[in-house]
């Protein structure tokens, strides 16, 4: 979609096609069905558009949740999006940390600028895109949030007026998605000048502990259980070194290094009559062991991110199971305990093993009646199996 078909979209014949296309889809009718009847009072180019942001819109719920009805996207810009629930965090953190403004270098369709509004700081954002700045610009405006966008280099603005700068650098190359931070958009040394400062820079969850600058907080975020970003925090806002966050529908958690004994104190033990699986911004956050103090308990194995006690805690930042028994962890034995329990449908948790979960279950071939969750893993090195139920 180029600019004008957007700014077009905009208008109130824009708007009337868009409602006309929403309820053609809500009416069940065809993408091809769809496009043919709006195309009778329109160009291909302007109905392709209204259907593409009643697909988007449809997407963009598990983001946005209501919102995303009113809102306005691209497919790369949604996939690149920050979740509600993870932006509102990370706003309300700033806003809790005294920023009153803020400056979104890279801005995209404006998901990060409408959680800002929303928690009271007064936005500015920029990006390269005249699309995507367009595209922001009206989703504040169907929000009825304030905010101001432009097109503009994020490298060459000058952001020293505002509280804090956050920054979501592009991390993809010719080749699609890329590990390397050398290959970001803005340059990872864009990145570590930003962080002299008070800023917040989103970044993959699987940054290396090492390449966070001194001084820098590092968090990771999951949301539902599963882990979606790093927001690495300097100047006023950096208060640990680690920290990860939780979030979930009875709200947030969060856990840090200030918390955690180390792997030494913790230590390793002998599976007790509880196992806990830590949520995987806790693994990414190198956490484990301050869960595993948390729940009076200690690593299976130095290497396994499996924490084992014996007593049942419900901890935001793990699942817990009960431990019912050890079975044999060779298949074929497996294979007769678990039909000699009558067990046919199985869920396979792993970690520490050379294991792919969908072979092992064909393999297996169970018939019977009853289900089980069967974790398999290293307990001291060796190769284990238990049995065990969610608690």
């Amino acid at each position: 979609m180029d600019l004008a078909t957007f700014q077009w979209l905009l208008t109130d014949d824009g708007q009337a096609l868009l409602a006309e296309a929403t309820a053609l889809v809500a009416g069940g009718a065809t993408p091809l069905a769809a496009g043919s009847a709006l195309r009778r009072t329109t160009t291909g180019e302007r109905a392709a558009a209204a259907l593409s942001q009643v697909e988007l819109r449809e997407r963009a719920a598990a983001k946005f949740g209501e919102s995303a009805a009113r809102m306005y996207f691209t497919p790369d810009a949604l996939e690149q999006a920050t979740r509600q629930r993870v932006a509102a965090h990370r706003a309300g953190r700033a806003a809790a940390f005294g920023a009153q403004t803020l400056v979104d270098l890279g801005c995209g369709i404006g998901g990060d600028l409408v959680a800002a509004a929303r928690a009271g700081i007064i936005c500015a954002g920029v990006d390269l895109d005249p699309v995507r700045v367009a595209i922001a610009a009206a989703n504040l405006a169907a929000l009825d949030l304030p905010g101001a966008v432009q097109v503009a280099d994020a490298t060459t603005v000058d952001h020293t007026g505002f509280d804090l700068a956050f920054a979501d650098p592009a991390r993809r190359s010719g080749a699609g998605r890329t590990f390397r931070v050398e290959d970001w958009t803005p340059p990872w040394t864009w990145v570590e000048g930003l962080l002299r400062r008070s800023a917040c820079v989103k970044v993959a969850p699987g940054i290396p502990h090492d390449l966070v600058p001194g001084g820098v907080e590092a968090e990771w975020v999951s949301d539902d259980g599963e882990v979606k970003e790093a927001a690495l925090w300097s100047g006023l806002t950096a208060t640990v070194a680690r920290r990860a966050t939780v979030i979930g529908d009875g709200g947030l958690a969060t856990i840090t290094d200030e918390e955690d004994p180390g792997a030494a104190e913790v230590g390793t033990r002998e599976v007790g009559g509880y196992l806990y699986e830590p949520d995987g911004a806790v693994i990414r956050a190198g956490l484990v062991t301050a869960v595993a103090a948390g729940v009076h308990g200690g690593l299976v194995d130095p290497r396994i991110a499996y924490v084992t006690g014996d007593e049942a805690f419900r901890s935001p930042f793990a699942r817990g199971y009960r431990v019912l028994e050890q079975l044999p962890y060779r298949e074929k034995q497996l294979k007769a305990a678990l039909r000699e329990r009558g067990v046919g449908r199985i869920t396979i948790k792993k970690r520490g093993v050379d294991v792919v979960p969908e072979q092992l279950r064909k393999r297996l071939a169970l018939t019977g009646d009853a289900e089980a969750t069967v974790v398999l893993t290293r307990v001291a090195g060796e190769g284990t199996a238990l049995l065990v139920e969610p608690f």
